[in-house]
C-alpha cells in the first residue's frame, strides 16, 4: 500500500524547485491569497525553525516577530499557492529543529551567519 501511495505522489504531484534551506536560515516565502474573486501575493519573512517530513508531505515552519509577538506559520512544500522562496541569510545552528529559539529575546535571539553552503 505504501508503494502505491509513493507511486501516485511521484507521478501526479508536481514538484516545485526551491533553493536549499534548513533550520536557522532567514527566508522570504511569497504566496498567493484569494480574497473573493481577487488574488494577491503576500510574503512572510522569518527564520526557519524546522523542516519536517519527506516527499510531498514535507513542511517547514517559519517564525517572525510582529512587534513584540512571535508569529509562526507552517508551509507545505507542495502548496499550490506557494510562488517562490528566497533565502536571505544562511544561519549557523547546531540542531535541525531550533524550538529553543522561541524562548529567546533580544541579543540572544540572534543567529550567527554562515558563509558555507
Amino acid at each position: 500500500m505504501e508503494s502505491l501511495v509513493k507511486f501516485v505522489q511521484d507521478e501526479f504531484v508536481t514538484r516545485k524547485d526551491f533553493p536549499e534551506f534548513s533550520a536557522g536560515d532567514t527566508i522570504t516565502v511569497y504566496y498567493e491569497i484569494k480574497e473573493g474573486n481577487k488574488t494577491r501575493t503576500q510574503f512572510f519573512r522569518g527564520v526557519v525553525i524546522q523542516r519536517r517530513g519527506t516527499g510531498t508531505s514535507e513542511t517547514f515552519t517559519i517564525r517572525k516577530m510582529s512587534g513584540t509577538i512571535g508569529v509562526e506559520r507552517i508551509f507545505p512544500v507542495n502548496m499550490p499557492a506557494l510562488q517562490k522562496v528566497e533565502v536571505n541569510k544562511r544561519g549557523s545552528v547546531r540542531r535541525a529543529r531550533i524550538y529553543y529559539f522561541r524562548g529567546l529575546t533580544g541579543k540572544k535571539a540572534r543567529i550567527k551567519e554562515s558563509m558555507k553552503r
